[in-house]
């Protein structure tokens, strides 16, 4: 039977494909469930890292996806960027079309983060150590190290699971 396409029956169509994406018994949900010794003294580093700066926005399950939050909340990343600004740029304000909301995005949900190359919300970052260096200057202020964002990303990379438990 066809179904007109209307903003619900798109929505409820994302949303099914959505839950098949569904990617359980990642490395650090068998930490999680209790497996001590299944992540490296590298990656327990890099989720003190994570919890020490990440968790106020990438919280629940899927460790983000729950809020709207300012691109650039220390630092100016698009001034980092090269200063040009494109439609994109403009965040939720294209949806609601207040001022308040320019250059805030949906905090992305981290779980296979490592999959899903560029990064952020104008495809500007092919790197994933890249985006963690990005996100720690103009979210946190902070000038990680190249040690600690390579234990942050070896931290990530324990988020990614099997598609369908394969």
């Amino acid at each position: 039977m066809f179904h007109r396409l209307t903003k619900i029956t798109v929505t409820d169509a994302i949303a099914t494909f959505e839950k098949s994406l569904i990617t359980p018994n990642s490395i650090f949900d068998q930490y999680l469930r209790g497996n001590s010794t299944i992540l490296t003294a590298d990656k327990k580093a890099g989720y003190d890292l994570f919890k020490g700066n990440c968790t106020s926005r990438h919280v629940g399950v899927t460790l983000g996806g729950l809020s709207f939050e300012k691109m650039g909340v220390k630092k100016d990343y698009f001034k980092l960027r090269g200063g040009q600004l494109a439609e994109v740029d403009n965040g939720r304000f294209d949806v609601t079309k207040l001022e308040k909301d320019r250059h805030f995005f949906k905090v992305p949900v981290l779980r296979n983060v490592e999959l899903p190359s560029p990064y952020f919300h104008d495809g500007s970052v092919a790197k994933l150590d890249d985006a963690v260096h990005i996100m720690a200057k103009v979210q946190r202020d902070k000038e990680f190290t190249h040690d600690e964002v390579n234990k942050v990303v070896a931290f990530l990379k324990t988020l990614t699971g099997k598609y369908k438990n394969n």
